[in-house]
């Protein structure tokens, strides 16, 4: 029993978050014959490709005691940067490709020079790029849609030869091993959850704090430039307002699956149970008719009771 106790006190958001998982699964699947359908569940993970990626991403700089408004805004601004030097001055976009990770680390590294070094709160550090970096998307596109080349839309549905496994699906799969050894087993993810706990105290012990912020915030950037050239490829288009709002699910999805959002706490299973909570929860609520607007609602209403669990586990 004590184990069990013990089990439950680490880990509690996520077992939580698993159960939901669960019982929405069975509610969601009752009303939609076709959920566990293989080429329906797989058609509908494509949705949720720029999503997990930034969820990933987010968990870390939760982690370390901060947050990152700007990603979905960093996600805009490159796959404009990348569809206008294509579209309008002709650069070849296999070349420019490996140029988005880059772009987005470059923003990145913006916010974490302005909060680690200059020691700004990231809350409003990330609100005014959030807002500026979307400002130069719109000055670069106007309201103007730039269509993709054909070859590169539609990457997104790419199989495996004799499979419903396409290609996004493995990248973030992937990533999550990649993110979750990151965290769980270097030096560098130790870091994070020292600066987390206490940043003033882990700079004191030898930890270089600043640097790990700076890193933190780089690799968020580099995350969301990856995620540009998914949703370019999804969409076939760029547009300034791409994925305006997604931060909500992203940072719902991190809380819920019991990152702390006082830093020091979480991993990285939790938070793509948590998506997975949040994207069948979406898909249900479409099944059912209900309106756009009354699921932004209920992320809301999710990501209150997110953080009234984060609180009561915080205090236990």
């Amino acid at each position: 029993m004590s184990y069990l106790a013990t089990l439950w006190k680490r880990y509690a958001p996520e077992c939580v978050s698993v159960a939901l998982l669960v019982l929405v699964l069975v509610i969601t699947a009752m009303r939609e014959p076709r959920f566990f359908d293989t080429e329906y569940l797989f058609d509908r993970s494509t949705l949720y490709m720029e999503t997990g990626l930034l969820t990933l991403a987010m968990t870390l700089v939760i982690i370390a005691g901060h947050i990152d408004l700007s990603v979905t805004s960093i996600l805009a601004l490159v796959g404009a940067i990348i569809a206008t030097l294509h579209v309008r001055f002709g650069a070849p976009l296999g070349v420019l490709l490996p140029l988005a990770p880059v772009l987005g680390a470059g923003l990145g590294w913006i916010n974490g020079v302005l909060v680690a070094k200059r020691k700004l709160p990231s809350l409003v550090v990330t609100l005014a790029t959030m807002a500026l970096y979307r400002g130069v998307a719109q000055i670069l596109l106007g309201d103007q849609s730039l269509p993709m080349p054909r070859w590169f839309v539609g990457i997104e549905k790419v199989s495996l030869p004799g499979t419903y496994f396409h290609a996004p699906l493995l990248l973030l799969l992937a990533a999550a091993v990649g993110f979750g050894l990151l965290l769980h087993r270097t030096v560098f993810g130790r870091y994070i959850t020292t600066v987390g706990v206490n940043s003033e105290a882990a700079q004191y012990s030898g930890v270089p704090a600043e640097k790990v912020l700076t890193r933190i915030f780089v690799l968020s950037g580099a995350t969301a430039g990856v995620a540009a050239l998914l949703l370019l490829s999804r969409l076939g288009v760029a547009r300034y307002d791409h994925a305006r709002g997604l931060e909500l699910d992203v940072i719902t999805a991190v809380v819920l699956g019991g990152t702390s959002i006082y830093g020091g706490r979480g991993t990285i299973f939790g938070s793509l149970a948590a998506l997975l909570l949040i994207a069948t929860l979406q898909t249900g609520m479409g099944v059912s008719g209900v309106t756009a607007e009354t699921q932004v609602t209920a992320i809301g209403v999710l990501l209150i009771l997110a953080l009234l669990l984060a609180k009561i586990t915080h205090r236990t």
